[in-house]
């Protein structure tokens, strides 16, 4: 078994490029997710990646509103996840979502699920690829959407995110 846990980051980062954009989400627990043990479920952790990853997207220009209004998808295409911790019922923790810069017309996503004592529960990462929703042709070239990001994220308008 290879073992792919990374302590800094899943992704390589690019020499002279910005830094990840990252945001931060506060969480609890709910009744819902939890089993009769009172643990998260394990199916419950790609949730709350993709609750950090919709934050991120809202806060720099890659909402899923602006994909649909730019007839892109971005679908998943890889998904990795490694747990730590278990998280428990009416446990708070921290969603940590970062965006990794790529030349690629794809998003490279980094996750850390983050316990209130500090510790990690979960890490893990995905990468989403474009897809014009006319045509269902994948984007072989970065589409406007994303170029305009870039341009934004190089100019420094994202401080807020680091």
């Amino acid at each position: 078994m290879t073992v792919r846990r990374r302590k800094n980051g899943y992704f390589k980062r690019i020499e002279g490029m910005p830094e990840s954009l990252l945001v931060r989400v506060k969480r609890r627990v709910h009744f819902s997710e939890a089993d009769i043990m009172g643990i998260a479920w394990y199916g419950r952790y790609a949730a709350y990646f993709e609750e950090g990853a919709t934050a991120l997207g809202r806060n720099c220009g890659l909402s899923y509103k602006d994909f649909y209004e730019a007839n892109l998808r971005a679908p998943i295409v890889q998904f990795h996840i490694d747990y730590h911790r278990q998280l428990t019922l009416d446990e708070e923790f921290t969603i940590l979502a970062s965006l990794i810069w790529s030349d690629g017309a794809r998003l490279n996503t980094e996750y850390a699920l983050i316990k209130e004592d500090g510790s990690i529960a979960a890490t893990g990462y995905t990468v989403q690829m474009f897809v014009d929703s006319i045509t269902g042709e994948v984007c072989i070239t970065s589409p406007e959407l994303l170029e305009r990001c870039r341009g934004r994220w190089k100019a420094g308008e994202f401080k807020c995110l680091r």
